[in-house]
């Protein structure tokens, strides 16, 4: 895989995950509403996966990569970002609205797992460490939203 995809896989993939799982968290403690979460998730892999997609484009084009190497980063972190926060979308069309909220983070958190260890053994460090490190900073966003929603939702 071309180092420019791989750049794309790799802040889509993380992204899309923490992204979303904040997002659902959030908006359930706030809402406790299905179609609240499902309508977040969308709106989250259209409009974040675009703005991830150029802020990546920006950030390249800032350390003078060629074009190509620019469009394809830019590219594949808009579909990688997209792809990952569409598929939780997938728990909420068969699941109620607790039980997918759950299967979400484990899913999350486990594909977060996965791909951190991929990371660890390409540059031969601790792969224990580099999952710990990762899930804990995921763990963070998923609590603080949580508790952001509950406040807010205090003022409906």
């Amino acid at each position: 895989m071309k180092k420019s995809i791989k750049k794309g896989f790799g802040f889509g993939i993380t992204s899309g995950i923490i992204t979303t799982l904040g997002l659902i968290v959030g908006l359930y403690s706030g809402t406790h509403s299905k179609f609240i979460v499902l309508g977040g998730i969308v709106m989250i892999a259209i409009a974040d996966a675009m703005s991830d997609a150029l802020g990546i484009h920006l950030s390249e084009e800032f350390n003078h990569s060629k074009t190509r190497e620019i469009w394809e980063s830019t590219i594949s972190t808009f579909v990688f970002k997209f792809i990952f926060a569409s598929i939780f979308i997938i728990p909420f069309l068969f699941l109620e609205l607790q039980t997918a909220i759950v299967f979400c983070v484990v899913m999350g958190l486990l594909i977060l797992s996965i791909f951190s260890f991929y990371i660890a053994r390409k540059q031969k460090v601790n792969s224990l460490y580099v999952i710990f490190e990762h899930l804990i900073i995921a763990i963070v966003v998923i609590v603080i939203t949580y508790f952001v929603g509950v406040f807010v939702s205090g003022f409906g």
